[in-house]
């Protein structure tokens, strides 16, 4: 698991914290999403799990290996891939093959296995007829999947993805999204970044972050029962949550906490057959 101890990181020793007090895990093939406003260090944790930052006080493990540990980094960023918001500032390959072949090769790998891994990771992220391509050629999308295709070509245990939805046209989002949960069922563990609360429905925790600290950690159904609290931290709700309550207050007999579409189609099935008979 990645497991956080007393965290506290400062990007200058004289400034306020940036995080304060941060304790969590992440078990092997959780998917996790992290929740916060603008500016409350969601991004900063990101990067301590797989020892870009290392903490000012406390620590992080990843499989019991402290991040702290400057021999660990090397095997640490290959069992935590990252996925940044910006794909441009991890493509560094002039054709797609060529930027995701970037990692195993500085592993040392032998060329026929560098060459499997590429193929398998194209192939994962539905990218593999785009191998000859110009990454500058692609789309925003298609360069989050060649990035997270980088990613998998390392093997890796858990996957950090810092909005990767974000500036993307629905078919885009949705793309990647179900990309995303593929490699979740497939046993990758996943830690997403999102503003979207529609994109984390489903996952196995979600946690809130404010001001550098995390203020809750809990499964959907019960964090978005909190919508006023929520709304208060600048966050919303998922929209079938948002609507099931309108109706709800408008006096139709339904379930406050519904989050997906799925759920709200057998819900109301259910009302109308109810009334009906």
């Amino acid at each position: 698991m990645i497991k956080v101890e007393d965290l506290l990181y400062k990007y200058d020793m004289k400034e306020v914290p940036v995080l304060r007090d941060v304790n969590m895990e992440v078990k092997e093939g959780e998917y996790v999403a992290i929740i916060g406003s603008n500016g409350c260090g969601k991004t900063t944790l990101l990067k301590h799990f797989n020892g870009l930052l290392s903490p000012t006080n406390g620590n992080v493990w990843v499989d019991e290996t402290n991040t702290r540990d400057p021999v660990a980094v090397r095997e640490i960023r290959q069992k935590v891939g990252m996925v940044f918001q910006n794909p441009d500032n991890q493509i560094v390959g002039m054709s797609v093959e060529e930027d995701v072949s970037f990692g195993p090769g500085n592993l040392g790998l032998p060329s026929l296995e560098i060459r499997k891994r590429v193929e398998e990771a194209l192939a994962l992220v539905g990218m593999k007829e785009y191998a000859r391509r110009a990454p500058h050629t692609l789309s925003s999308g298609e360069k989050r999947l060649v990035a997270m295709a980088g990613v998998l070509a390392m093997n890796p245990v858990y996957i950090a993805l810092d909005e990767p939805t974000s500036y993307l046209d629905p078919s885009g989002r949705e793309r990647v999204l179900d990309v995303i949960k593929k490699l979740n069922k497939q046993g990758i563990t996943i830690i997403h970044v999102t503003h979207d609360m529609d994109e984390i429905v489903e996952v196995d925790q979600v946690i809130v972050m404010n001001e550098g600290q995390i203020l809750l950690s809990e499964k959907p159904g019960e964090v978005f029962t909190k919508s006023e609290w929520l709304k208060e931290l600048g966050l919303g709700i998922p929209k079938i949550t948002e609507l099931m309550r309108q109706l709800r207050r408008m006096g139709t007999d339904v379930r406050p906490n519904i989050l997906t579409l799925n759920d709200a189609f057998l819900e109301l099935s259910s009302l109308i057959k109810a009334k009906s008979s």
